[in-house]
């Protein structure tokens, strides 16, 4: 079954909303005949100055993060009823940094997933083990079990708007890159963890990414793999000359 490929760029915390508008709309410009999936996903302060940007391109618009609540109480929280009324079309949950350095664990993760859903948006969920895990042999194991309480409660209809990040923890924004081969098989195990929860052909149609220190020169690599369908890319995704490359590779 051929995947179409999705590049989505992650501009963390980064950009004010002139620097923000900028480099929406260069994008904008410079895919607007590109072949494949695009998303932008800028802070939740920029949304409003990106929306109308990418507003009716071939660029979707995307959050790095939502409450687990829909309202309420919630000091410093961005929820789903305000991220929809902005137009955001997908919203990143579970990135490695939301785990590792704010304590995001499985459970709260699969609440994110379980809301946006249920709000029509689409998810890229973010799975990958830490340099310790890999080296003792866990890299499936961590990212069988994220997998699975991911997608906890996740229907098979709901679980179409659902694409999987495979993020090797050591290899973010350490200009280390995992192997196109490590990389691969990793996704192959994920689709097969999949397959196992929702049938095969379930797993076949899964959008399964690739992100950590994705560049220009490595994306073509890393994209010819059979179970490599895309990229979330993060420091490159903040300059167009190494974003658009990557979201253009042939």
């Amino acid at each position: 079954m051929s995947r179409s490929y999705y590049i989505a760029g992650n501009w963390k915390m980064h950009k004010t909303r002139a620097e923000a508008a900028e480099l929406a709309g260069a994008l904008v410009t410079a895919l607007k005949d590109g072949k494949h999936k695009y998303l932008i996903a800028p802070s939740f302060t920029l949304i409003e100055t990106v929306a109308p940007i990418v507003k009716g391109t071939n660029v979707l618009l995307g959050a790095q993060n939502c409450a687990p609540e829909e309202q309420g109480a919630h000091t410093g929280e961005v929820s789903v009823l305000q991220l929809k009324d902005l137009g955001v079309h997908t919203i990143i949950l579970g990135h490695s940094e939301r785990r590792h350095n704010y304590k995001e664990d499985d459970a709260l993760i699969n609440k994110k997933v379980k809301l946006a859903l249920h709000h029509g948006f689409e998810v890229i969920l973010c799975i990958g083990e830490l340099l310790e895990e890999r080296e003792a042999g866990k890299a499936e194991a961590v990212c069988e079990t994220q997998t699975i309480k991911g997608l906890e409660g996740v229907s098979a209809e709901d679980l179409s708007r659902v694409v999987i990040a495979y993020e090797p923890v050591w290899a973010i924004g350490t200009g280390k890159t995992a192997t196109p081969e490590d990389a691969d098989a990793i996704h192959a195990y994920v689709r097969q963890v999949v397959g196992k929860l929702y049938g095969e052909m379930a797993a076949q149609k899964m959008i399964i990414q690739y992100g950590g220190s994705v560049k220009p020169d490595n994306a073509a690599q890393l994209m010819a793999k059979e179970n490599i369908d895309g990229a979330l890319v993060g420091g490159a995704a903040l300059k167009t000359d190494t974003f658009i490359p990557i979201a253009k590779f042939a």
